[in-house]
């Protein structure tokens, strides 16, 4: 074992590394690993610190019940990205090896493992979840012998044990001269929802595919359904550099009719198209997404905590899919790969600023679950739509029945109104506005509406609801509730005098009397039995940003002094964010620099800086933590504010760390915005 301080020594000379040019971030073996995954919106692939391994991977916007009597949960894909490769008999593991080295690429969303295999070969390979091929993955393998060896590799498909009736088959399909193996297993996921297809096979670069006699020898194992494999032998002379590939899909019902046929014709697509063309177009979609952008100057450690956080949110979206993101994105299985707020409030904003595609992406998720939420509204006893507080493929509620949150959490419905109308204000796309984003604003209007009840003072209370801050269930009046009700209200009356509709007066009165508690002393209030208790995230500072419910300087700070101290250690680390963005817009870039470097230091993981949920979990990557993070930048630093004339640029204020912040690629006009 090695010392601690030999450790952090270690880890200390790894950041030196990946400083270097603000895109790659690099280490070598360590005692404590944390993966970061590669992900084209649709997949996701988690490499390990093991050679040619991989943990899992993950399958976007594919679900089927966790258990008999459970909620759905995201599935866990068939693993076709692991490998075993064998030099002259014997199985490279990391027993054998050294010199081991991982590199993230985030300009090219590249993963490169390399290391020596004893004193006969070099080896580097890289996995790409490809961005252009978006249900298939690409494992690109180099040896440069260093002596004269006889090579064995192994692809596998391993098949999770809770798949069910997995038939696992090699076949050479044939068109004329072409020949094309395919390694495959098919099986139903675990309750029989869906039907999940995966092929696989080898790519050998230099060898034209007709040339069979210069392919090496496939041979195909079955160890069980649930462990297929498919290998080759090829002897290599010292400095015989190698190049080879191996490539896999894999689709599911939930997106074909027939995923069997499916995933073998993106590996079949994959197999013969030229290696270069094929990675190009992948790097080509990825430097369009990095035309959205932020750069920070004086402080490379602070450029790639920012640039990996926003590298996690471009991996796991897409702006042709019509689908949201995960509060752990494509990384792993945990909250069962539910959309929450977390979206809405969190992610949605900085890809507003900086990638108005996918935005329109995740708006349009919940304007396909509109009618859902509708049904929910009236099941409940309310009008207009109540959406889910966890949401998965169906729009309905997926949230387990225990969780308190899934009854009662109903800010929810405020939030994505409120992304729809932000949606609008930078976009102008008044079509959509007509099409999807009027129609949804009307109903959730029309919700608050019928959920507000009426006090005897001619006010109206939001009663029996879990607010932002979940350690206070069932409460009447929560601050965050009230103040999102309102504003959802009033931008639905903005909506509907841009689309030629007029609003419902029953509209503004209910918004203007809903009640915003106070203590004595003017400090707002987080809910009308609020005594002081600690709070599991930022709920009244929510009101000054982003809603701007409360503005006075005055309150602002009040609110930030009282609150910002009862922030539990556990919570999520987004409540730093929201105090972060409020102190820069106040003028206080050093409080604004200790809240933005709180907001997720604590929550990194060792070697890559994946962030977990809190300081004291451990369950990465929380892609809603990379929002706050991110806003901290965007509209805190970078003073940019979401108005009715679209994005505008207030009062930027730069911490004393950094040199300049440049926000590059910003809004429709692809806008820069530089504060020195």
């Amino acid at each position: 074992m090695k010392t601690k301080a030999a450790f952090l020594s270690m880890l200390f000379c790894f950041a030196l590394q990946a400083q270097e040019t603000g895109w790659t971030i690099s280490s070598g073996k360590v005692e404590k690993y944390t993966g970061i995954v590669t992900a084209n919106g649709r997949i996701g692939i988690l490499p390990e610190d093991k050679p040619f391994q991989t943990k899992s991977i993950i399958l976007n916007n594919v679900y089927d019940k966790e258990s008999p009597l459970g909620v759905s949960k995201i599935l866990l894909g068939m693993n076709f990205a692991n490998l075993d490769l064998e030099i002259d008999g014997e199985k490279i593991t990391e027993e054998n090896i050294s010199d081991f080295e991982q590199v993230l690429d985030m300009k090219t969303a590249a993963f490169t493992t390399s290391f020596n295999f004893k004193d006969k070969a070099k080896i580097t390979y890289t996995i790409y979840a490809l961005r252009n091929v978006q249900y298939s993955g690409y494992v690109d393998i180099k040896l440069i012998p260093t002596k004269s060896i006889l090579v064995k590799a192994t692809g596998i498909i391993s098949t999770p044990e809770e798949y069910l009736e997995p038939l696992s088959t090699f076949r050479i399909l044939e068109d004329l001269e072409t020949t094309m193996p395919v390694l495959q297993t098919v099986a139903k996921s675990r309750m029989g929802k869906h039907i999940v297809g995966t092929s696989a096979t080898f790519i050998w670069q230099a060898i034209n595919s007709t040339r069979e006699n210069q392919r090496p020898e496939l041979v195909h194992e079955k160890v069980s359904e649930y462990d297929n494999r498919l290998s080759f032998e090829k002897e290599l002379k010292k400095g015989e550099e190698f190049e080879f590939a191996w490539t896999g899909a894999e689709c599911s019902t939930q997106d074909f009719e027939d995923p069997q046929t499916e995933s073998e014709r993106f590996v079949i697509f994959n197999l013969l198209t030229p290696r270069k063309d094929l990675l190009d177009q992948h790097k080509k979609l990825w430097a369009d997404l990095w035309e959205g952008d932020i750069i920070i100057e004086g402080n490379l450690q602070d450029q790639l905590d920012v640039r990996l956080a926003l590298y996690h949110l471009y991996a796991f979206s897409r702006g042709d899919s019509d689908l949201s993101i995960a509060p752990m994105g494509l990384s792993s299985q945990n909250y069962n790969g539910h959309i929450f707020w977390d979206t809405e409030l969190w992610m949605f904003p900085p890809l507003l600023m900086l990638n108005q595609d996918i935005a329109r992406s995740l708006v349009n998720y919940r304007s396909d679950r509109l009618e859902k939420a509708k049904e929910k509204a009236i099941n409940f006893g309310y009008k207009g739509a109540m959406f889910p507080w966890e949401s998965d493929d169906t729009g309905e509620e997926a949230t387990p029945a225990w969780a308190l949150t899934g009854t009662f959490e109903h800010h929810i419905t405020a939030d994505v109104s409120i992304a729809f109308w932000n949606y609008f204000r930078v976009t102008k796309n008044l079509e959509w506005l007509k099409e999807k984003g009027y129609p949804l604003m009307k109903e959730v209007a029309d919700y608050w509406v019928s959920r507000a009840t009426k006090n005897e003072d001619g006010s109206y209370s939001i009663k029996n609801v879990v607010g932002a801050n979940e350690f206070a269930p069932n409460v009447d009046d929560n601050a965050f509730t009230n103040g999102s009700a309102i504003t959802a209200i009033e931008f639905a009356a903005l909506a509907a005098n841009k689309v030629g509709e007029k609003p419902d007066p029953k509209w503004v009165e209910v918004a203007s009397k809903i009640r915003i508690l106070k203590f004595p002393d003017g400090t707002t209030k987080e809910h009308a039995n609020y005594d002081g208790e600690r709070i599991k995230q930022a709920d009244v500072n929510l009101l000054t940003y982003p809603l701007d419910v409360v503005n006075d300087e005055t309150t602002v700070l009040k609110d930030l002094k009282y609150y910002e101290p009862k922030l539990a250690e556990e919570g999520p680390a987004m409540g730093q964010s929201v105090f972060a963005v409020i102190y820069a817009r106040l003028g206080n870039a050093k409080e604004a620099y200790r809240l933005f470097r709180r907001s997720y230091e604590p929550n990194k993981r060792p070697p890559f800086g994946a962030l977990a949920e809190a300081a004291t979990s451990d369950n990465p990557y929380f892609a809603t933590g990379a929002g706050g993070m991110l806003q901290v930048v965007l509209f805190g630093f970078g003073g940019l504010d979401i108005t009715d004339e679209g994005i505008v640029q207030k009062n930027p204020i730069l911490p004393k760390e950094w040199k300049s912040l440049t926000l590059k690629g910003v809004g429709p006009g692809r806008k820069t915005y530089k504060v020195e």
